[in-house]
């Protein structure tokens, strides 16, 4: 199949060799002018309305105002972020690395992070964005009589990029700073007044949908019994052997409890499906079990100590009924001999344990018994050890990797504990009998809506962490190294996991429509103004820099002013671009 990256730049000769043949024979007009895949749209329309509009000078002059004080405040916040940023790189440049390149354009189906399908509401998001940005500029300068030349849009080929309103060059350089300041700093003012409009909008917009009933796939693991029984992306199982399904962790205790190694799975808008489970290794710890353990696929382990196995719980009970060291026996991938049990992958050297015993085996190791209770995986030593009294003198039966069995006196410490570290799962292992990926989409749905922002908050703290939270949904997995998945809005591969209830039911999609179109667009015009308030020309904050940089130099007595204001405004962007190359190259270099 072709990459999404090699079909858009296919699409970019494309458009540009017909583009250009059709410059060459007059069909374009004059006011496109065409540089490679690069289309520049120039128009006067507009500017009757900007006239009207820049009637009300106070209000607007007031307006600009507000926005050059919210931009010097970001400009601000921006700079120590840049620096936080490098430093972050240099302690830790693999930490920051930029795994793929193509995941820096902001174009979906290019972009990882950004489906295909949710393309129609980035670009509106984006459009809107560009329009009221720059729509601010030219409204500003009709209110400080500056003429506009004209105004227009930039694309790379058939991708919307930018925009700009291109002011009377003379009349500019008449305008006085405080109104060259509040022509640059409109644009930011109306994108984050946009941003702001539209996340009103989204609440209750958004807090119309739920969770359908059942457990959303995200996917299924390769090799599992839910893969080759058909299930995948976008399913919504709403039964198990007859047992209705509500949601994602039920289906979990669901699965967890039934010893079945077939289960007649019902699904949502789709034919049911018999799953046969497999047991499958999807996690553990290395130097355990390194000769049986592979991704492409998964391992399946077909036996314990001689008996067949299919699921956890046969495993469980398996290695419950055999001595503590097994022979683990596996479809394709030979045999392991491993103690099962807690695995301790460090000791407190101050703890219970260490002082118990001065021969202790060097971490890690396997904690296979407390007293005469058998203890098979992490889970159980900690259920162990809570119904225990702290100070209680218990016997530790431990084995080393290689099967090496001892025992020691321990009295535990506070809170019943013995001062180690244990990894989770059966000696680290850790299995998947079934084969399904949940979806998390109960947690998206609660940081759209704002539900997961905290109720016990105080109402600023809540809308900031509400807004961080909206800020890094598309790139979930960047942030919760634990999370599969990302949000782009309600995509059409999973619109099936959610319902819309209330009022707003009779409008059905549109209302996951609205919500797509609310989010990118308060999404894209917040990050415009953040982007625009960055200290550097020729962005907005760059300009802004210059003027306040001027007005304070005009006060002082110094000679060559204008010299000293072209400097520091260049050293700024100097150093701002210097940041950028550091945090986009710096991790490939260190």
């Amino acid at each position: 199949m072709v990459e999404p990256l090699t079909l858009v730049l296919i699409g970019i000769v494309l458009y540009t060799a017909i583009a250009l043949a059709l410059k060459a024979r007059g069909y374009v007009p004059e006011s496109v002018s065409l540089t490679g895949p690069v289309t520049t749209i120039r128009t006067q329309r507009g500017r009757a309305l900007l006239n009207r509009l820049a009637r009300r000078e106070r209000f607007w002059r007031a307006w600009g105002n507000i926005g050059v004080g919210i931009a010097l405040v970001v400009m601000v916040l921006a700079g120590f972020v840049v620096a936080l940023t490098i430093v972050a790189v240099i302690n830790q440049p693999e930490a920051q690395a930029v795994e793929n390149p193509q995941n820096v354009l902001v174009i979906p189906g290019v972009n990882d992070f950004l489906p295909l399908s949710a393309a129609p509401e980035i670009v509106f998001g984006l459009l809107v964005g560009l329009v009221v940005h720059e729509g601010g500029h030219g409204l500003l300068c009709r209110v400080e009589n500056i003429e506009i030349d004209s105004m227009g849009i930039i694309s790379l080929a058939f991708v919307p990029m930018g925009a700009f309103v291109e002011p009377d060059a003379a009349d500019q350089q008449a305008a006085d700073r405080g109104a060259q300041t509040r022509m640059f700093a409109a644009g930011i003012t109306n994108n984050f007044a946009v941003s702001a409009i539209a996340l009103l909008l989204l609440v209750p917009v958004a807090g119309a949908v739920a969770v359908a009933p059942g457990a959303p796939v995200g996917d299924t693991l390769p090799g599992s019994g839910a893969e080759q029984a058909g299930l995948g992306h976008g399913d919504r199982i709403t039964a198990v052997d007859g047992t209705p399904v509500e949601n994602g962790s039920q289906l979990e205790d669901l699965l967890d409890e039934t010893e079945g190694e077939t289960l007649a799975v019902e699904r949502a808008d789709a034919s049911d499906v018999t799953v046969d489970r497999r047991l499958l290794l999807v996690g553990s710890v290395d130097g355990t079990a390194d000769g049986i353990v592979d991704e492409d696929p998964l391992t399946r382990v077909t036996a314990v100590a001689g008996t067949t196995v299919d699921t956890e719980a046969g495993f469980a009970a398996a290695a419950a009924d055999a001595p503590p060291v097994v022979t683990i026996a596996t479809e394709d991938r030979g045999e392991t001999e491993l103690p099962i049990g807690a695995l301790v992958a460090a000791v407190d050297a101050d703890g219970p344990l260490a002082d118990a015993a001065s021969d202790l085996p060097e971490a890690p190791f396997v904690i296979t018994a407390i007293d005469d209770r058998r203890i098979l995986a992490a889970d159980e030593l900690r259920d162990e050890l809570n119904g225990l009294e702290a100070g209680a003198t218990v016997t530790v039966e431990t084995h080393t990797l290689d099967g090496t069995a001892s025992e020691r006196e321990v009295a535990l410490g506070d809170n019943s504990t013995l001062g180690v570290t244990v990894q989770d799962g059966y000696t680290g292992l850790l299995f998947d009998d079934f084969g399904v990926d949940p979806y998390p989409a109960e947690n998206f749905l609660g940081i759209l809506d704002g539900s997961a922002a905290g109720e016990n908050a105080p109402p600023v703290a809540s809308v900031l962490v509400y807004m961080g939270l909206l800020l890094v949904l598309p790139f979930a997995t960047l942030v919760d190294p634990d999370l599969t998945y990302n949000f782009a809005g309600f995509t059409s591969d999973i619109t099936s996991f959610f319902i819309v209830e209330g009022p707003l039911a009779v409008a059905g999609g549109g209302v996951l429509l609205a919500a797509n179109l609310l989010f990118w667009t308060w999404w894209i015009n917040l990050n415009l103004a953040i982007f625009n308030c960055i200290p550097a020309l020729p962005l907005d904050g760059g300009h802004i820099l210059r003027t306040s940089t001027a007005s304070i130099i005009s006060r002082l007595p110094v000679e060559r002013g204008r010299t000293i204001v072209t400097a520091f405004t260049l050293l700024v962007t100097a150093g701002m671009l210097g940041a950028l190359l550091v945090v986009v190259l710096g991790p490939a270099l260190l």
